[in-house]
């Protein structure tokens, strides 16, 4: 009888342990269900306090424009682009939807939508990332090493592995048409239309010229 008695015993003596287990990990697990909202506002804060123009969208907390510039060292460099930002309900444990809104020709970047082929962002990321690091480091790493394998532009992952030269000419040229600070408040789309229209303005004020000085 004696050690069924000391097998209660051991169950009684493990029994408060197991149920103050539980509550500790149903309390965590509820503390991290809570966390979400004051950690985007703590990695928006942060994002800001780091010198970043951050322009809020509709007034929230979960979509804004980041203002990213192209690192040195890079074809990029002195390039400025909007970077449109979408914060997840479950933000940090699900990652941020980030997507270039003025144009950049990059191998990893859809040319027409802007959004991104980038492994932290869509499919190792870990809530010990914050928004700093997809700014100070993930994207600046992107633009410093494209993957020309794994590409959303085919166009400049070919040119990229054809003539290195070719492709890092292209890229300043974007920058250029595309990438300065006073690009970055119109879409890539109202831009080219607007540029198209001010090239045929000039064509017809130069015909206008010529046919005005063939007058007598």
């Amino acid at each position: 009888m004696s050690e069924p008695l000391l097998g209660v015993a051991f169950l009684c003596e493990e029994i408060p342990f197991l149920f103050s287990s539980h509550l500790v990990s149903s309390f965590l697990k509820k503390k991290k269900m809570s966390s979400p909202s004051k950690r985007r506002e703590m990695d928006l804060m942060k994002l800001m306090m780091s010198d970043y123009k951050v322009e809020m969208i509709n007034d929230g907390m979960q979509e804004f424009y980041v203002e990213f510039n192209g690192p040195k060292d890079s074809p990029y460099h002195g390039g400025v682009w909007k970077i449109r930002v979408e914060l997840p309900d479950a933000y940090p444990y699900k990652s941020p939807s980030i997507g270039f809104i003025n144009k950049i020709y990059h191998p990893n970047v859809d040319e027409m939508s802007g959004s991104v082929c980038l492994d932290v962002i869509n499919q190792t990321w870990s809530p010990m990332f914050d928004l700093v690091n997809v700014f100070a480091v993930f994207l600046p790493q992107l633009l410093l090493y494209p993957n020309p394998s794994d590409p959303l532009n085919g166009e400049a992952a070919a040119l990229m592995m054809r003539d290195r030269t070719s492709y890092e000419q292209r890229v300043k040229e974007y920058c250029e048409k595309y990438a300065k600070l006073e690009d970055i408040g119109a879409a890539p789309e109202e831009k080219s239309s607007d540029e198209e229209l001010s090239d045929d303005e000039y064509a017809a004020s130069d015909d206008e010229e010529i046919a005005g000085k063939a007058d007598p």
